[in-house]
């Protein structure tokens, strides 16, 4: 366990990062064999194809090679969502828990399970450490090898309620089976460096890993007097307080290098008097942070003017609907 406000545990039995092992003795790599492309961040395909957890290895397996390793609840929490049929998602079987002991009040998310405890499903709440399933290999995209099981494990908030009509207006061609615990409506932090950061003593809790986090790109968004859902579900993240819902007429809103909304000022509406209802303008961009993954796109500069890139026009798109 690691000292301070927020107490958290490892999530399987792998002692090596507390003991101050390399990476090499925890993080399971993909085929190419390099032990980062188990990391987080944009750590595949040649830096093109972004990672939203850590993945990491068994330390146990049964006569047929399947791992037996327990995966254990970091935090307290209540469980949101159990995907039991591993033909459902790339996660495989996997498990989310959210925590509202926490400020914001994280997901952790753990994949590609071999079997789920008994009893386990949204609604139950778990203790610090408590088991809740055992460590696999499943997926629906693809047939992961018995040397590579792993458990893939995420720490981060979700986005919106409303999550079903974006994703209905997306035209997938396959239905959303899980809510809004779909991987698409869920933005992971770097659950290693987090880690890192409480043990050195860098950060006591969630708040201030948030709050250290660096603007890589800011802008403003004429979003009127609606107070998006995700704003009220984390008013951690309120640079100042929102005095009355009917004065607001937008946000401006500070994103982290994958994109995650870390830090929301509210706008007056004389403040946002020359925007078009909707529009979003990106006011400064961090470039050389924003080239640190090439796998995300959040601001493009077209005649000299930076815009909103791909990615970043989603989780825009997710949080005050279609613009």
């Amino acid at each position: 366990m690691l000292a301070g406000r927020t107490e958290i545990v490892w999530p399987t039995p792998n002692t090596a990062f507390f003991d101050g092992k390399p990476i090499e003795a925890f993080i399971q790599p993909t085929a190419s064999g390099i032990v980062e492309s188990g990391l987080y961040g944009g750590v595949r395909n040649g830096g093109t194809r972004f990672h939203e957890g850590i993945d990491l290895f068994p330390l146990k397996r049964d006569r047929q090679g399947e791992p037996v390793d327990p995966v254990f609840a970091v935090m307290p929490g209540v469980v949101r969502h159990v995907s039991t049929l591993p033909g459902n998602s790339s996660y495989g079987r996997y498990i989310v828990i959210e925590h509202p002991g926490e400020t914001p009040a994280v997901y952790t998310l753990y994949a590609h399970l071999r079997a789920i405890e008994p009893g386990l499903a949204a609604g139950t709440e778990v203790a610090r450490g408590q088991r809740i399933a055992t460590m696999g290999r499943s997926s629906s995209v693809i047939a992961i090898p018995k040397a590579r099981a792993h458990l893939h494990f995420e720490i981060g908030v979700w986005l919106a309620r409303d999550f079903q009509r974006w994703y209905d207006a997306q035209k997938f061609g396959s239905p959303n089976m899980h809510g809004i615990w779909n991987g698409l409506n869920l933005m992971g932090l770097d659950p290693l460096d987090f880690y890192r950061c409480l043990r050195a003593g860098g950060v006591a809790d969630f708040q201030d890993y948030f709050r250290q986090m660096k603007p890589v790109v800011r802008l403003r968004i004429a979003s009127g007097s609606r107070m998006p859902d995700f704003v009220e579900r984390y008013p951690s993240l309120r640079t100042t307080p929102v005095q009355a819902a009917d004065g607001v007429g937008g946000w401006e809103i500070a994103f982290n290098e994958t994109g995650i909304p870390f830090a929301w000022t509210p706008l007056q509406a004389h403040e946002l008097a020359d925007y078009k209802p909707g529009e979003a303008r990106v006011l400064a961009v961090d470039e050389a942070l924003a080239k640190k993954w090439r796998c995300k796109s959040l601001a493009v500069k077209t005649r000299g003017q930076w815009r909103a890139g791909d990615d970043l026009d989603t989780v825009l798109q997710l949080l005050f609907g279609p613009r």
